[in-house]
């Protein structure tokens, strides 16, 4: 069997302006000091033109 993963699929959208659209898809460890913080980047939105601020936000569920 194959070891449990240590990280977690996360989605980041823009902390200012969200409805730009752009969104980044991270890994976030699951065991440690940073599990309790939500994850907060500063990543290039290419609608904006400019770096920006990302926040974490829980994944869409999967549609059947």
């Amino acid at each position: 069997m194959a070891k449990k993963s240590t990280f977690a699929l996360k989605q980041l959208i823009p902390e200012d302006n969200p409805k730009t659209g752009t969104k980044y898809i991270v890994r976030k460890p699951t065991k440690g000091l940073k599990v309790q913080e939500k994850l907060r980047m500063k990543k290039y939105d290419p609608v904006l033109k400019k770096h920006v601020w990302f926040l974490e936000k829980k994944m869409p569920p999967h549609s059947k």
